[in-house]
């Protein structure tokens, strides 16, 4: 018999030029959404002087990605993936050229804000969960960690660039920061054509949307390590937007200058943006299980150090430190999780993770809000390193996530269910 010819080596992320166009477009969209996200709440208090009006527009963002958020899984993997995000990125460049004219004819409203925020939420709630779906169709399995990782620093790069800028773009003239993420969607749009992304079949006979909704929550929760890492998401998106909350006012009550405030803000993204870069190293050293408890015992031994700590730079570069390991926890959940899923369920995958972390995200300032108004700033503080301990211990004693790692000879992980 023939020999079967040799499987060429899989092409590596610094050639793949798909995933290259991929990234390459949204790291330019990012930049502009953050810019004028930044500049939203300014052009509503130059317009009304209203912060309730500024809270309205900039609540509209949130709560359309809220309400998108299980819907848009079910679209991703109902459509053709590349349609979807090309459709998005339309609608949001589209939406702020609205504004821009609104805004240079002096006609703007806040109406009209609200419309154009709610389309920026329902837009990001769509093309999430289907660039997620895309990524192992464009990567080879392995390099699929580093995909994963290099999308985060991607993101907290935009962030970081679009809300340090949209400012000096809106003191320049307030249409202007809303021009520059219209630029940058267009852009992202054109680069998106390009991209070359295997076409689907698309499901027959599909359910309607809230019973396919359903149908992929339940999924989620029968399986066990994707239940289990789920979890773990949550809980620590939970507890450490508490904890930032606690800091912010505790440091206020002791006196920090606002200015060394923002610098503990900023420190966070930039040890978001370094933690993303070194991810793809950690991951493989660690693995899935040690990613993803060195993130809870990293917040349980470091959180509550700021207890000791009057300086806003100090806490700032805690939190630099603290913000290193998410991104390989954020790694390891993510490969797994995709991996893990069957394609005509990815979409519903990434927008469960989204909608329950988002939930998180909000509900923890509430917490923290609670403990710090019942609370000493420095009590509450411990209190929610206590609770992050708790999990820590929790998360290290799981037998579900020492078996995050245990893998197929095929490379693939085991499929549950």
């Amino acid at each position: 018999m023939t020999a079967a010819p040799p499987v060429p080596p899989p092409v590596p992320l610094s050639r793949n030029r798909d995933y290259r166009l991929l990234w390459g477009g949204q790291a330019l969209s990012e930049f502009g959404f953050h810019s004028a996200l930044i500049a939203f709440p300014l052009l509503v208090l130059a317009l009304t002087g209203s912060g309730a009006a500024s809270g309205l527009v900039m609540g509209t963002i949130a709560a359309a990605q809220m309400v998108a958020g299980l819907p848009a899984g079910v679209l991703v993997d109902r459509y053709d993936r590349k349609a979807i995000m090309l459709g998005c990125e339309a609608a949001q460049a589209v939406s702020a050229i609205s504004l821009v004219a609104a805004v240079w004819a002096g006609a703007a409203t806040v109406w009209h804000m609200v419309a154009v925020a709610a389309v920026f939420g329902a837009s990001a709630a769509l093309f999430e969960p289907a660039e997620s779906a895309s990524l192992p169709a464009l990567v080879a399995d392995e390099h699929l960690p580093t995909a994963v990782a290099m999308n985060t620093a991607r993101a907290s790069m935009g962030q970081l660039a679009g809300t340090a800028t949209g400012g000096f773009l809106f003191a320049v003239g307030r249409f202007v920061p809303f021009l520059v993420d219209a630029v940058t969607h267009t852009l992202s749009f054109v680069v998106l054509l390009f991209v070359r992304l295997p076409r689907r079949e698309r499901p027959t006979g599909g359910a309607p949307l809230g019973r396919e909704a359903l149908a992929g929550l339940r999924w989620v929760w029968r399986e066990r390590r994707i239940r289990v890492t789920v979890v773990c998401a949550v809980v620590l998106n939970l507890f450490f937007s508490a904890y930032y909350l606690v800091v912010i006012v505790l440091a206020e009550s002791r006196g920090v200058p606002s200015g060394e405030v923002g610098v503990m803000a900023a420190m966070l993204g930039v040890g978001g943006v370094l933690g993303a870069l070194v991810a793809p190293v950690l991951h493989r050293r660690l693995g899935a299980y040690g990613g993803i408890i060195a993130v809870f015992w990293a917040l349980a031994v470091l959180a509550p150090v700021t207890v000791l700590m009057d300086s806003g730079y100090l806490i700032g570069v805690l939190f630099a430190l603290i913000a290193l390991f998410p991104p390989t926890a954020n790694t390891a959940i993510m490969t797994e999780q995709l991996l893990r899923t069957p394609d005509e369920l990815r979409g519903r995958l990434t927008s469960t993770l989204v909608l329950a972390c988002g939930a998180a995200s909000a509900a923890g300032p509430a917490l923290g809000g609670s403990l710090a108004q019942a609370l000493p700033g420095d009590r509450a503080l411990l209190l929610c390193s206590a609770g992050m301990a708790a999990a820590a211990v929790l998360a290290t004693l799981s037998p579900t996530l020492r078996t995050l790692s245990r893998r197929h000879e095929s490379g693939r992980p085991a499929t549950a269910g």
